[in-house]
């Protein structure tokens, strides 16, 4: 052992004996595992990650069917079809601004809109 291990331990060892973890949240209380077997092994840090950063599985979907209802749109030529997936759009766009005020009060206003169709356009 170096001399960094040891004195750490001693330091942790010392913060025991003088209750120093005695109120720390969940204190006593059984750890809460997560099954991550679903996931793939060499993707679980990063979803990790992004769980820890607030962007859940609903949000993903959310987007990604938006993606594609907007990809759809864009091929279709009937007028009243696409009346119908603009209506499932904004359907999928309001729950979607919902869960980002939820997590951190940003929602998909006008400004990110316009930003994202610039992108878009650069990348043509």
């Amino acid at each position: 052992m170096d001399l960094f291990h040891i004195l750490s331990e001693d330091r942790i060892k010392k913060a025991y004996r003088d209750g120093e973890f005695d109120n720390l949240p969940g204190y006593g209380k059984p750890l809460e595992l997560e099954d991550l077997s679903y996931i793939p092994e060499e993707l679980r840090m990063a979803y990790k990650l992004l769980k820890n950063a607030g962007f859940t599985e609903e949000e993903n979907h959310l987007r990604q069917e938006m993606m594609t209802i907007e990809d759809l749109m864009k091929r279709c030529d009937d007028n009243i079809e696409k009346a119908e997936m603009q209506k499932k759009l904004n359907e999928k766009l309001l729950r979607f601004n919902q869960l980002m005020s939820k997590r951190r009060g940003h929602t998909n206003s006008a400004i990110f809109k316009n930003y994202q169709l610039k992108i878009q356009d650069k990348l043509k």
